[in-house]
């Protein structure tokens, strides 16, 4: 990485003589060491994918990009990083990540023995309000990328998805027999509420009618969801 000086027939002033010239060279190599040690670096390239992200969306995520925001060559980071679309894919964790920890902070900051369709209501609104609040990493989140982890029901937002339908049937809400698939029709309302909120035809609304049309989606969600003889489609908290 360093040029190297040829000093073959070059008379070196008095002043030069004695020194070590590998010393200082060893010097000034300590002092342009990075500041990451081995083990280190792919996790702050990692980072720095994230935060390109957050700001610019799938689209701003390169290893180029990432090796500038942290400080190293991209001969360095590429290390790490293959191509593009792998430190994409390891983006799209970090954000899928945020994504679930904004739903379980939503259904977590209800009583656990709370209605099972609040906490069904809570996700979804924690859903909403990770896409509205970071469109950059949510777009992420579902961008296609090859290299992004298999999600598995213990760490993605898919998952606590489906625990929450399982309440739903375990509480007598919801038939069992109309569970099957059930997360289908909960996940891609709500998603399409949240893309359409932020880059589509509902992006205009101010805070009020933003509002109004999260409730009336929920609700249209709960209604659907409630399919045991009790449940009569009323949902929690109303009279008919």
């Amino acid at each position: 990485m360093f040029a190297l000086v040829n000093f073959a027939g070059v008379n070196l002033p008095s002043m030069w003589v004695g020194v070590n010239i590998d010393s200082m060279t060893n010097s000034g190599s300590a002092k342009r060491e990075t500041p990451y040690h081995h083990g280190d670096l792919r996790n702050a390239l990692v980072r720095a994918a994230a935060e390109l992200a957050e700001h610019g969306g799938p689209e701003a995520v390169t290893v180029r990009a990432a090796a500038r925001k942290v400080g190293v060559t991209p001969t360095a980071a590429y290390r790490h990083f293959t191509n593009h679309e792998q430190l994409l894919g390891a983006a799209q964790e970090q954000a899928q990540a945020s994504l679930l920890g904004s739903m379980s902070e939503a259904v977590n900051s209800l009583a656990p023995e709370s209605d099972p369709i609040d906490r069904l209501n809570a996700a979804g609104r924690g859903y909403i309000a990770f896409a509205t609040r970071e469109p950059g990493l949510f777009r992420t989140a579902f961008c296609e990328s090859p290299w992004a982890a298999e999600p598995s029901d213990d760490n993605d937002a898919f998952g606590l998805l489906a625990k929450l339908l399982d309440d739903l049937v375990q509480s007598g809400f919801m038939d069992p027999a109309h569970r099957p698939h059930a997360e289908i029709m909960a996940w891609s309302t709500v998603h399409g509420l949240a893309s359409l909120l932020i880059d589509g035809a509902l992006s205009w609304l101010d805070d009020d009618a933003r509002e109004q049309a999260i409730a009336a989606t929920l609700d249209g969600i709960q209604r659907g969801l409630a399919t045991a003889p009790n449940a009569a489609g009323t949902p929690t908290g109303t009279t008919e």
